[in-house]
């Protein structure tokens, strides 16, 4: 990457291969996208997709303030900061707005069942929709102002993730915290109404915040759950302090030492990144998790049930299996699983517990109270890098599975793309079923129905949503 003194960026234009191409003023124009938030026409489909993300959000809110992480972390900042009057999902007492998004986003994001985005390799909900819960609760936007808000901060978020993807993810950087406090600031600005120069200036404080690593991976370290909690508050941080007047770097993704350098090495698509900007958002592209593990993961499990639909398979009676992925999917390849987030990011261990069970739930990869059938077969998983699921990646999520049996048949399946995505869509008879099944046993059936109803009719019922 090479910059000059006009404050421009060199960036290889993988797309049309044709060599370096200069770009300006890339800040600036991404913040002129969030100030005219007002040219949005929320037709019937992006109503609707904001009602489904909603819905598929506080379902990963409610299940997740059920853990120990979250619980930790809300103990920590009451006792540290005090109560506030932000309404936190799944708590009695409230905290300062930052404190809430915080929580709520870490919440969201426990048990790996957030919606996400396959090209940018990111879970938008989570950095999203707490920054735009807790500062709703205060600034009272109209439903418009609102659904505006959720929108934008998903295009933002998706288009910068999507720009440095996978180049930042292969630097061992975390997309959802890197790229989603640009998505918190963009919701926070719209719902504080600000400009684009304030826009812009917000984005260069946030950009000196912007971080998370994937050394958590397969050691067992739970930091990761924390990860948009911390992007998610210090967007509306960055915003906050903009409104007092601190400044920022105005060309924090393109500048010397920007964004782009620091995460990407400077190996961003910038024509990804505005592709149909104003005309298209990014909201429409992303998935909905069927099952409770991380998103790269999904493609194999869809392959073991591919082949259980059409043949049984007993796993007393397999010798081997082998999966081919793509480079970014290889990394998931441990098996020592000692904690849930260990086994809900392994390839091997989530293999397995599809073979296993006709239906995989979160209590399936809890290691401890799992079958030791599933510890056995997982070591039997070889995960290699599949050429033309590699060459693919991330236009598709591609999976090549092979099951060997002890009677020398072996079994074949190839997934373009998980369940979930756009071209294989939840529909959202099975969206409400996700969130009974999840959130019935922690609030109760009555209070979850009543949930999905206020959801679905949220023109009239946005003060519902900041008492879940």
């Amino acid at each position: 990457m090479n910059t000059n003194e006009n404050n421009t960026i060199s960036v290889m234009n993988e797309e049309k291969g044709n060599g370096s191409i200069e770009y300006k003023n890339i800040t600036e124009r991404l913040a002129a996208h969030v100030a005219n938030f007002r040219n949005i026409q929320l037709d019937e489909l992006l109503v609707n997709q904001v009602k489904r993300t909603c819905l598929d959000y506080v379902c990963a809110a409610i299940t997740g303030s059920n853990t120990e992480v979250s619980r930790l972390v809300y103990e920590y900042l009451l006792e540290s900061e005090g109560r506030g009057t932000t309404n936190i999902i799944g708590r009695q007492t409230g905290l300062s707005k930052g404190n809430a998004a915080f929580l709520n986003g870490t919440s969201a994001h426990c048990l790996d069942m957030d919606d996400g985005h396959t090209g940018g390799s990111v879970h938008p909900a989570t950095v999203v929709f707490p920054s735009v819960f807790a500062i709703a609760q205060h600034v009272k936007p109209t439903f418009d102002e609102l659904a505006k808000s959720i929108v934008i901060g998903y295009d933002v978020c998706l288009r910068i993730s999507s720009a440095i993807h996978p180049s930042s993810r292969q630097r061992g950087f975390h997309n959802t915290p890197v790229a989603g406090i640009f998505g918190s600031v963009a919701a926070a600005s719209v719902l504080y109404g600000l400009k684009k120069e304030e826009v812009q200036n917000a984005f260069g404080i946030a950009g000196s915040f912007a971080g998370g690593i994937f050394a958590f991976l397969g050691t067992g370290s739970e930091v990761k759950r924390i990860h948009p909690g911390q992007a998610t508050r210090d967007g509306i941080t960055a915003v906050e302090l903009t409104r007092k007047g601190l400044s920022g770097p105005k060309g924090v993704l393109e500048g010397e030492n920007g964004l782009f350098q620091a995460f990407a090495d400077g190996k961003v698509s910038i024509e990804r990144m505005f592709r149909n900007i104003g005309e298209e958002y990014e909201i429409m592209n992303i998935y909905f998790k069927p099952h409770p593990c991380c998103r790269h993961l999904h493609s194999s499990i869809d392959a073991v049930y591919e082949l259980k639909r059409n043949s049984p398979i007993r796993s007393q009676d397999i010798v081997e299996i082998r999966i081919g992925v793509n480079q970014i999917a290889y990394l998931h390849r441990h098996k020592d699983c000692q904690t849930l987030l260990d086994a809900q990011m392994s390839l091997p261990y989530a293999i397995a517990a599809a073979v296993y069970h006709p239906v995989l739930e979160v209590n399936h990869f809890q290691p401890e109270q799992t079958k030791e059938t599933i510890s056995r077969l997982a070591q039997l998983v070889e995960v290699y890098v599949d050429e033309e699921a590699d060459q693919h990646y991330p236009a598709q999520r591609a999976a090549r599975l092979e099951i060997k049996l002890k009677n020398s048949t072996t079994l074949t399946c190839y997934v373009e793309n998980p369940l979930g995505e756009p071209s294989k869509p939840l529909t959202d008879e099975k969206l409400e079923e996700k969130f009974m099944a999840n959130c019935s046993s922690i609030i109760g059936g009555k209070r979850a129905k009543s949930i999905v109803e206020s959801i679905k009719n949220l023109e009239g019922n946005i003060d519902t949503l900041y008492s879940i």
